[in-house]
């Protein structure tokens, strides 16, 4: 019997798997840019873009004050943050609609812990 090398190769199934990883990939990434508490940011002429791995904290329309998706009233969210290292990132996602108080509250409370890396989270002007 004579062993008869393969001619060509069948690169179907390997494209087939690669469109599904590549489905999953983008569709994944949308969820997590996008975050999973609805707020619609203030727009800003120089915003960035830049996604960094970061203590996440989102105010919605109504106040609602979320430590990593979590709700927290405001002493909450002051002894949550103290477990964590002051040289860590913190991202500030507020809806554009919330009062300027409670974003002033949490600010004063990140910054009265030490923490020096806060960035707000903005959308794109154009």
């Amino acid at each position: 019997m004579e062993d008869n090398g393969f001619d060509t190769i069948n690169v179907i199934p390997l494209v087939d798997v690669m469109l599904v990883l590549l489905t999953i990939v983008l569709t994944t990434t949308t969820f997590i840019a996008v975050g999973a508490i609805p707020v619609e940011l203030p727009k800003a002429e120089n915003s960035s873009a830049e996604i960094v791995k970061a203590i996440t904290i989102e105010i919605d329309k109504e106040g609602t004050i979320y430590l990593d998706q979590t709700p927290k009233t405001i002493l909450q969210l002051e002894q949550s943050l103290t477990q964590f290292a002051r040289s860590q990132s913190i991202l500030i996602r507020a809806d554009r609609d919330v009062a300027l108080q409670i974003f002033v509250n949490v600010m004063d409370i990140v910054k009265g812990l030490g923490f020096s890396k806060v960035n707000l989270q903005t959308e794109s002007m154009t």
